[in-house]
């Protein structure tokens, strides 16, 4: 045992004996080796010392009046499941030691016994209360830190997308992802299941949109050996696999009905067949489920079970597509180009005007190959897809002075979208959100007149 983990004077030990000569000995011996000690007399006082300080180590002695050392056990792991317990029998009483060591307790001595093996047993017990709390921090810090690294954006509906994440993430309920192809609804699910108490266990996904029918039913609900040609070994679905953990399942909407059925029947009570086999399995998996379809009009229509859709439904997300969060493009492309790489102001120009029907996917895709096509570590505009470059959005200080044409439209929506999120971002500082968007005050006015913007 290390030091840094066994440290005496940091060990809160609760005594619990009726033998009052016994456990003042006992008492006295780790009060010297520096122990904060307190003493109990039977359960009840056990239980009124633990509800008004929290304890590392408890001593229990098996058998007291009243509550008996099983029971008192019990409660103690029922209402502070952190402590270790140590129990001290006697020799007529060790069925029932290996009893609670089946209910939590950490391990038990047989009277008599030296106070030396007593010792030794408290500091292998503290040490697995420390190295316990300590896993459960550091797995604390890797859902802050990893439970959207890869989401980014500063504009208002990524941060509201943020805050839901943090809200929906402990849940256990059942949360719908909807967006386009390619606004991140994997990375979205990760960040749920990284915020969740189901963090330590794992994060499985699947895509309906990918396998046929018969394969999809095989990999989410497994399969016996001989269930059908070339299921010459029977295997565990995903279902089980996420078992404790999450199930992400994208594309939900390509889900066939009978599928749509025993999925709604996991559901429900958690219980499961795999293809085949009559023998029912219990799982407890949360649900996150993805789609870019609308659903409500599936159901409408008769695609979708009604009572499915309201089962994975229990939140819904939406991911805003690029286009409506304009201003975070040039911090995606920072991104996706990493430290080595910059880029000319007119190539990032044409980047942030462009309406992305892709979204972020396409522009990773636009980003990869501009490196491609670049001469040297430094991206510019003949380095970007001819659709995007030839798209080029005229600067703002220009912008009054376009005339009109029938591909102006959604350039347009983009411009006006623009000048709000500065607008919103300088909360309603005329004079700072000009100097941003590079116009003059009175230019700015004519593009607030222009563009209808209160």
């Amino acid at each position: 045992m290390t030091d840094a983990i066994y440290d005496p004077q940091r060990i809160d030990l609760l005594l619990v004996d009726d033998d009052p000569e016994f456990r003042g000995s006992v008492a006295r011996r780790f009060l010297r080796r520096g122990y904060q000690v307190k003493e109990a007399a039977n359960g009840d006082e056990a239980l009124a010392l633990a509800e008004r300080r929290q304890f590392d180590v408890a001593v229990v002695d098996m058998m007291m009046p009243g509550i008996s050392g099983l029971e008192l056990l019990e409660r103690l792991k029922a209402s502070h499941p952190e402590i270790e317990v140590i129990l001290l029998t006697g020799q007529g009483t060790i069925e029932s030691a290996v009893q609670a060591m089946k209910l939590g307790a950490y391990d038990y001595l047989t009277k008599p016994f030296p106070l030396a093996e007593l010792e030794l047993l408290i500091e292998k017990a503290y040490e697995r209360r420390v190295l316990r709390k300590e896993n459960q921090q550091l797995k604390a810090v890797v859902s802050r830190t990893q439970s959207a690294p890869e989401i980014i954006g500063k504009s208002p509906p990524m941060q509201e997308l943020f805050r839901l994440i943090e809200r929906a993430g402990p849940t256990d309920k059942a949360i719908l992802i909807q967006g386009e192809s390619g606004t991140g609804k994997e990375l979205v699910a990760k960040a749920l299941h990284a915020h969740s108490s189901r963090a330590a266990k794992p994060l499985v996904v699947i895509n309906c949109a990918a396998l046929p029918e018969p394969l999809l039913e095989s990999e989410l609900f497994g399969h016996e050996k001989g269930s059908f040609t070339g299921a010459v070994a029977a295997k565990e679905g995903l279902f089980e696999m996420a078992d404790g953990g999450t199930l992400f399942i994208d594309e939900i909407g390509e889900l066939a009905g009978a599928l749509q059925a025993k999925l709604l029947r996991v559901l429900e009570d958690g219980s499961m067949r795999r293809v085949g086999s009559v023998k029912e399995r219990r799982v407890s998996v949360r649900l996150l489920a993805a789609t870019n379809r609308d659903m409500a009009k599936e159901v409408a229509e008769g695609r979708f079970r009604e009572d499915l859709y309201y089962r994975i439904n229990v939140m819904s997300l939406l991911l805003p597509p690029l286009r409506e969060r304009q201003g975070d493009i040039p911090l995606l492309v920072k991104n996706f180009l990493g430290l080595e790489w910059s880029i000319d102001d007119d190539a990032l120009a044409a980047l942030t005007a462009y309406h992305w029907p892709g979204n972020v996917r396409q522009l990773i895709n636009a980003i990869d190959r501009a490196k491609i096509m670049a001469e040297g570590t430094r991206i510019r505009l003949v380095d970007l897809p001819p659709d995007i470059s030839r798209g080029t959005h005229p600067s703002a200080a220009s912008m009054e002075r376009v005339p009109p044409s029938p591909l102006d439209d959604n350039l347009a929506s983009i411009q006006r979208s623009h000048i709000v999120e500065i607008l919103e971002r300088e909360r309603g500082n005329k004079a700072r959100a000009a100097r941003v968007l590079g116009v003059n005050r009175r230019s700015l006015y004519r593009l607030l007149d222009k563009y209808d913007i209160r």
